[in-house]
């Protein structure tokens, strides 16, 4: 494992990194990419639109360019081609709302010294959980993070003969939507709670795939889940649980499956020590600012709390996903 040769400069650099990280979110929030996508304008002619102060906005404008972001000739900015093909809301690979959701967990981070003190999430982001602006961005950034990587899930994992699947707390149900493409006999059922229904059926419907999908309202916490499945997915929704919810979580979705069925669970797996990779321990952070007892697990604890529900023939898929993350699956007798 290649180890990071760490210098002054390389953690000052780190250090103030955020602020290249503050001004793309601003230019998503200020939705700059949108307005620039079908022309270039001056700082002046996006001024009056966004109500912005002249020298302020030409400064982010400058600093977009130095980000090699925008482009510059004389005074008129244009998207570079990337990112008119991501950051413009007129481009279907528009990813803007999973940069928005970071954007509202900066400032939990920001008192993450209060969080490890206090053992305890950061009230102010849980008191925003429910915010609408809020809401669509994590929902649509999860939509925008799966439409990365779902189709080369769906395309590596074999599920000939299964009919029934189970997205258990699937959000916006793209991963549902790409296992419904690829297997045409499959039908799908998105199971999450009932704030999530409106992204998930403007996302089925646009998918055309409303036939075949279903979403079902419920909180898989509290309640029971409906219907019987011979396939579960069940992707990063263990992470938020902690260990004692995650067994409620995988037994009542381990009680859906009939006999042979399979469940597949993705999640960002640490290495048994918990210290690598990256992404999965600082996730763990992630999960203490805005969760009570959430955090990454290692694969051995997964293997182990599936097993603890019933789940035999245990093992991790070989497909290599971003940022630590894995699936294991397994089946139920």
């Amino acid at each position: 494992m290649n180890k990071t040769s760490w210098t002054p400069e390389g953690l000052l650099q780190m250090s103030g990194g955020y602020w290249s990280v503050c001004a793309l979110h601003t230019g998503v929030k200020l939705d700059l990419f949108t307005l620039l996508a079908k022309s270039a304008h001056t700082s002046a002619e996006l001024a009056g639109p966004l109500q912005a102060d002249d020298r302020a906005l030409t400064m982010l404008l400058n600093a977009l360019s130095a980000m090699e972001l925008l482009t510059k000739k004389g005074e008129t900015y244009r998207n570079t081609d990337f990112a008119a093909e991501v950051l413009s809301r007129e481009s279907p690979r528009y990813i803007g709302h999973i940069i928005l959701h970071h954007h509202n967990l900066m400032p939990s981070w920001s008192r993450l010294d209060e969080a490890v003190i206090a053992g305890k999430p950061d009230s102010e982001r849980i008191s925003m959980a429910n915010d609408l602006k809020v809401k669509e961005s994590f929902e649509m950034g999860m939509h925008d993070l799966a439409m990365q990587i779902a189709p080369q899930v769906a395309s590596r994992i074999d599920l000939m003969g299964r009919r029934h699947l189970l997205d258990l707390g699937g959000g916006p149900g793209t991963y549902a939507l790409h296992f419904c493409l690829r297997n045409p006999v499959l039908v799908a059922v998105v199971y999450d709670l009932p704030s999530t229904r409106p992204f998930a059926e403007e996302i089925i419907t646009s998918f055309k795939l409303s036939d075949r999908i279903s979403f079902v309202a419920g909180d898989f916490m509290t309640e029971e889940v409906p219907g019987r499945y011979d396939v579960a997915w069940l992707s990063h929704i263990l992470h938020g649980a902690g260990v004692v919810g995650s067994g409620v979580i995988l037994n009542k979705a381990v009680s859906s499956l009939e006999s042979g069925g399979v469940i597949m669970v993705q999640e960002f797996i640490l290495e048994d020590d918990m210290c690598s990779p990256l992404y999965p321990a600082l996730f763990s952070l992630n999960m203490l600012l805005g969760t009570h007892n959430g955090r990454s697990f290692a694969q051995k604890e997964l293997f182990s709390m599936l097993a603890f529900a019933g789940v035999r023939d245990l093992r991790r898929l070989d497909i290599e996903l971003p940022n630590g993350a894995g699936i294991i699956a397994g089946n139920v007798p």
